[in-house]
């Protein structure tokens, strides 16, 4: 007698018959945390003007989804928060190297908790120094996270990192550090811009300048194992002018351009 298991397994790798199809699986997408809000509201317009289901949308860490891309997680798009993750990913053949391309830029910023007496402050030693008081600086982590890996950048160029490394709260990826401050369990965060706007219990209190790290740039591609007929076309989409209305409406700098029609 079969079991169910064993039912399921045989009735999946029999052929089909003529005219019958299996349901089509969804698209799954794998994007930085920090594009939530953003890819959700992109997602969400691109199955409505087509009529398709809506993809499934994994948030993590850049790092993390990489890691999970290694080890055979499946995925049909995979976006980064960095160039570096999405290199990483190419070296090691995950990724069809065609499709790539840069689709978002962003700027890093510092918040405070929504009803902090601070309005705005210098990044130099004193400024943080008078601003965190000896409370904690959240951050992404710095060694693996992309926002975090810009912020640290960015603080070693204006020469303040000495004087703040000791202080800082590292979480997994900056929607994790935004939400201590939006708590106020940390006295500031660095996050990246678009973040800080999504989030009504926190300010911006500070910009960076553009000098003190590298482009924050978004790159984008498909998997190479993908198999899904629709992530080409949702590729396509993020390209669209409908996408890029969106995207700038939550704060990010569109830089890829509509593909072409010929």
């Amino acid at each position: 007698m079969l079991t169910r298991r064993r039912w399921l397994g045989l009735a999946l790798s029999l052929p089909l018959l003529p005219g019958v199809a299996r349901a089509k699986a969804n698209l799954t997408i794998f994007a930085a945390a920090s594009l939530k809000g953003a890819l959700d509201d992109v997602a969400a317009a691109w199955s409505q003007a087509g009529g398709k289901a809506p993809p499934r949308l994994s948030y993590a860490a850049s790092s993390a989804l990489a890691k999970q891309l290694e080890q055979g997680a499946p995925a049909d798009i995979f976006i980064a928060a960095d160039r570096d993750w999405m290199n990483h990913v190419a070296t090691k053949e995950l990724i069809d190297r065609t499709s790539r391309f840069d689709l978002l830029g962003n700027q890093i910023v510092l918040i405070a908790p929504k009803d902090a007496a601070i309005d705005s402050l210098a990044i130099t030693r004193e400024g943080l120094a008078a601003a965190l008081a000896g409370g904690r600086l959240a951050m992404a982590n710095v060694q693996a996270v992309p926002a975090g890996k810009y912020g640290k950048a960015a603080l070693e160029t204006l020469g303040v990192w000495p004087m703040v490394k000791d202080r800082i709260a590292q979480a997994e990826n900056p929607r994790a550090a935004l939400l201590l401050v939006a708590r106020g369990e940390a006295t500031l965060g660095l996050v990246y811009r678009t973040d800080a706007l999504a989030e009504s219990q926190v300010r911006i209190v500070a910009s960076f300048p553009e000098r003190s790290h590298p482009p924050i740039i978004y790159p984008a591609a498909l998997v190479r194992a993908s198999r899904n007929a629709d992530a080409r076309a949702f590729l396509d989409f993020l390209r669209s002018d409908g996408a890029k209305a969106i995207f700038e409406k939550h704060g990010f700098a569109v830089l890829a351009k509509v593909p072409s029609s010929t």
